[in-house]
């Protein structure tokens, strides 16, 4: 089963990266499938550590897919990372094989450390309308761009729907990054 997650890495000099990512979910060991052309895919492989942190925040989904943003964050008690502040629960990994496509790095990662601050919420259809507009922001040069404005605006009609202030915040934040994406792709 994928899980949505925030992965947390740390560059070889110790700043962290914070990027959404869907892992395949296990309590000893957790597979990660980062694009090789990500800070994700780097870091991993050149320090062999990462924290996977399973949050309800739609926010901190939507800051760390649109850019290179620091999220709050505290040190992981058993491998060189971080724990994303607003975790519910998390696994501190270490990778322990890699392979994949020249495109998709796959990474068989164990888990040595976790950590438990609060119960997950879950997510309501308009936090995973966010969840997925978070992903498809992250993948846009993988997109069609003629496509792209009815797909957002099936996921507003949901946000609309079943949303709160956050969720429309949240979703409002991608549109308008996507909508500038969209614009300068099609000049």
């Amino acid at each position: 089963m994928i899980v949505e997650t925030i992965l947390s890495t740390l560059d070889p000099a110790g700043r962290p990266n914070f990027a959404p990512m869907g892992v395949t979910w296990g309590e000893d060991e957790v597979v990660v499938r980062p694009f090789r052309s990500t800070d994700t895919c780097r870091n991993l492989l050149a320090t062999g550590f990462g924290v996977v942190n399973v949050t309800d925040d739609v926010q901190a989904f939507v800051e760390s897919a649109l850019g290179d943003v620091e999220l709050p964050h505290f040190p992981a008690g058993v491998v060189r990372g971080v724990v994303f502040e607003g975790v519910c629960y998390w696994r501190e990994i270490e990778v322990v094989s890699a392979g994949g496509t020249v495109e998709r790095a796959e990474m068989r990662c164990r888990v040595l450390g976790r950590g438990w601050r609060r119960d997950f919420l879950g997510f309501s259809r308009a936090r995973g309308a966010v969840i997925e507009a978070a992903i498809l922001a992250t993948r846009l040069n993988l997109v069609d761009h003629a496509g792209l404005p009815a797909v957002l605006a099936q996921h507003e009609s949901i946000v609309r729907k079943t949303g709160d202030a956050a969720e429309r915040a949240a979703l409002q934040r991608l549109w308008d990054f996507m909508r500038e994406w969209h614009d300068e792709a099609a000049h």
